[in-house]
């Protein structure tokens, strides 16, 4: 069935909804929708709604509510630092984080990364992933849209930890960094449903970046001996974040976290 985006109006059964703009032009040009078909609508923040589309005119689409969808099981809340990596990388880790369950994505501007902004450009490319996230909620079927910020640099992101949750990961090339899977274990023994993942540059983070890190709360972990591209560190730590602390998971519904 195809998802539209359709924030701040209220979805009861039988409330007739309009879809317009950039929205209706992609249902009516690119998914061809037409009077009688199904459609699901969600407002961004949680709230999802199924219906039929009862008008087409004016380049506008007309929906009855018939049916208020129940909201998603509570997943994990997972907090993605990463550092922007050059090309179009950044747009995938958007896209797979976002349906990998992650809440909130930071990008992060380090000693090492090779992209740099400047404050327009940050400011583009902060409304380039947040529409990718939007996408990625549309085809996967989440209904929160996470936050997508604007790049931050690791100084002034350290300098919000009070925002963070306390179970920090970082994801580090250091000799003395913990399997992940331990402290994943210790953080669900000790009733833990949220974290943050820390991911570096191409490069990695320099030595000072690690111990301002460390100063910071976080725990430096290891993903295991092969040095992992910039997206599969984020992918391969996400992935295991939801497997250990997810509630939805650990409570039996599919992978168990005892496993």
């Amino acid at each position: 069935m195809h998802r539209c985006y359709l924030p701040d109006e209220s979805y009861a059964p039988g409330n007739p909804l309009r879809i317009r703009g950039e929205e209706a032009r992609h249902a009516l040009r690119v998914l061809r929708m037409q009077v009688g078909d199904d459609c699901e609508v969600f407002d961004g923040v949680g709230h999802a709604a199924q219906g039929k589309v009862r008008g087409t005119a004016r380049g506008e689409l007309t929906l009855e509510v018939e049916r208020v969808l129940p909201p998603l099981p509570h997943t994990a809340g997972i907090v993605l630092a990463v550092a922007v990596p050059k090309g179009a990388l950044m747009e995938l880790i958007v896209q797979k984080a976002v349906e990998m369950g992650v809440s909130r994505i930071i990008p992060l501007i380090t000693t090492r990364t090779i992209v740099r902004l400047s404050p327009d450009e940050a400011g583009n490319k902060c409304r380039k992933w947040s529409r990718t996230a939007l996408e990625a909620c549309k085809q996967c079927g989440v209904n929160s849209i996470p936050t997508v910020e604007i790049p931050h640099s690791f100084a002034d992101f350290l300098r919000r930890t009070d925002e963070l949750p306390p179970l920090r990961l970082h994801c580090a090339l250091v000799s003395h960094a913990r399997p992940l899977r331990e402290v994943l274990e210790t953080g669900r023994a000790a009733g833990q449903k949220e974290a943050v993942v820390l991911v570096g540059p191409e490069g990695d983070f320099t030595p000072e970046e690690n111990a301002a890190a460390a100063e910071a709360g976080f725990s430096p972990v290891s993903l295991g001996p092969i040095v992992l591209r910039v997206e599969s560190a984020v992918f391969f730590a996400v992935s295991a974040v939801r497997y250990a602390l997810d509630p939805y998971l650990t409570a039996g519904h599919g992978l168990s976290g005892d496993h």
